[in-house]
């Protein structure tokens, strides 16, 4: 099946045997993670539809996941993360499972002069970011999962348009991968990979690479303003 990014006018294939037939499902843009939901494949003609097992099944295919659930979830005020925050005030959300980690976190937050909420649990933290666009996000790879690889905080920022994904710094505690190891953030789809060997010098990780990221980013916003696109 040939896809079409509504966003970036990206054009990618998925195979057919991938695709469900009779129902309807979403893809994220490869290039800039938006959701395109995509319409129903008819069944072929005199084709006998298997009923695979669970973990056979496409990732489209399988039981209504955590995000799913918060997307549909209905309206409650008493999920934001703030009551009320004064004007330009920057805010973080922190997703660590370990107390003392989240400590020194913490500290090193309040010490960059965030308003922090902390969250106990992946659907916490989704819910909360449905409420509000936090400026930085700290989450642990291992946050809520067994796999480091399908941690559904990640997975939500993913799904995000551009527009609003770059304006969310995200940085990921690990323990596979080195502080600063730049294609491998790329690769996660995060801003920065802060090892939880340097986790004592995060306040002075975090500043530098969020320093970095602004310059960065106030190149671009001028480009964008030259040529008429901001």
């Amino acid at each position: 099946m040939d896809i079409i990014c509504e966003n970036c006018q990206s054009k990618f294939k998925i195979p057919d045997e991938k695709v469900p037939q009779g129902q309807a499902f979403s893809v994220a843009c490869p290039k800039c993670k938006n959701k395109i939901v995509v319409g129903t494949r008819p069944e072929s003609a005199g084709e006998t539809k298997p009923t695979p097992s669970p973990s056979a099944q496409p990732e489209v295919e399988q039981e209504k996941n955590l995000i799913d659930e918060v997307d549909s979830d209905t309206y409650d005020a008493s999920e934001k993360p703030f009551d009320s925050i004064e004007e330009g005030a920057e805010t973080a959300l922190l997703c660590e499972p370990d107390p003392d980690t989240r400590t020194k976190i913490e500290s090193a937050l309040g010490n960059m002069g965030y308003h922090i909420t902390e969250a106990q649990a992946p659907m916490e933290a989704l819910k909360q970011m449905r409420f509000h666009v936090f400026d930085l996000v700290v989450v642990n790879e291992m946050f809520g999962t067994q796999n480091p690889d399908e941690n559904n905080v990640i997975r939500y920022l993913d799904r995000l348009s551009m527009s609003t994904r770059r304006n969310i710094y995200v940085a990921l505690i690990t323990d596979r991968f080195r502080t600063f190891d730049n294609m491998a953030a790329f690769n996660k789809s995060v801003n920065i990979l802060v090892n939880i060997k340097n986790i004592d010098e995060i306040e002075k990780i975090l500043t530098r690479g969020i320093t970095d990221a602004k310059a960065f980013y106030r190149v671009f916003r001028e480009a964008m303003t030259k040529t008429g696109r901001a």
